[in-house]
């Protein structure tokens, strides 16, 4: 977090909520910028956008004017537990073949036809 958005928020910022992550979020107390109230998030952690749980994306991206319930925002038994994009770490997704993972691809199988403009 810098310094400057930390001063920022606290002397313009009003305290709306805490997510399960303890990320923080906060709107203006006075004031709009281009016809709407500013809000954003201090990240507890690592800053990354992928931690924001839907109900606060959607409260940030003034889709909604409250935060959605903590009722509406429990998880569901169907419903996977939050990762974080691992894009750039270990635990990225690479697909057999992949450099990092040998190189070695599976032998085409010649049923492959060019299309050959008449």
């Amino acid at each position: 977090m810098h310094i400057g958005t930390l001063i920022h928020t606290w002397l313009n910022g009003v305290l709306v909520g805490t997510d399960q992550s303890g990320n923080r979020y906060y709107r203006a107390r006075k004031g709009t910028l281009y016809g709407r109230q500013r809000r954003w998030v201090l990240y507890r952690g690592d800053v990354e956008a992928s931690r924001v749980p839907p109900e606060w994306h959607a409260w940030l991206h003034h889709t909604t004017s409250e935060p959605l319930s903590e009722e509406a925002a429990e998880s569901k038994p169907w419903q996977k537990e939050h990762l974080a994009n691992q894009t750039g770490t270990a635990g990225a997704y690479r697909p057999q073949g992949h450099a990092y993972r040998g190189g070695k691809r599976a032998a085409a199988t010649g049923d492959y036809e060019p299309w050959i403009p008449e």
